[in-house]
């Protein structure tokens, strides 16, 4: 089965088990995967004493369950090393004027050749343009 890469977002979603049709229609057909940095999102808004944007809605007693499985995160979630990535993420940025968050995305992408998923909430058109180049963008609304 291929892969598709999510957005801090939707890891969340996955790894609380509140997946809503969108990511399940994605997930249907795909493995997920993640980025460094999405990842390390995640964990700081988990790691936060009230939550970040993220988290912060959250009861301590989910938000601190969620730190648990971050930290034995499920080997079915990939993440690419940002070593294999690094090169091709400068040439990305460089070339489509994107952050390092958003250049390894459009990277981990490209090497998976995987759609890249994000929520909607956080669609951005540079993210956007450069996955028109590259492969699959999605955009995913939650229902939740």
């Amino acid at each position: 089965m291929s892969s598709a890469v999510v957005d801090d977002h939707l890891l969340h979603d996955l790894l609380t088990g509140r997946i809503d049709l969108g990511l399940e229609a994605i997930l249907a057909d795909h493995e997920p995967a993640t980025t460094n940095l999405y990842l390390l999102r995640l964990c700081k808004s988990v790691s936060s004493a009230t939550g970040g944007a993220l988290t912060g809605s959250l009861p301590a007693e989910v938000r601190s369950a969620l730190g648990r499985r971050l930290v034995a995160l499920p080997d079915e979630i990939m993440v690419i090393p940002m070593r294999e990535l690094a090169f091709r993420m400068a040439e990305i940025a460089g070339a489509h004027r994107l952050s390092t968050l958003g250049a390894e995305a459009v990277a981990a992408a490209e090497r998976l050749e995987a759609p890249l998923c994000v929520w909607a909430g956080d669609d951005g058109p540079h993210i956007r343009a450069a996955m028109n180049t590259f492969g699959e963008y999605q955009t995913i609304y939650r229902d939740l």
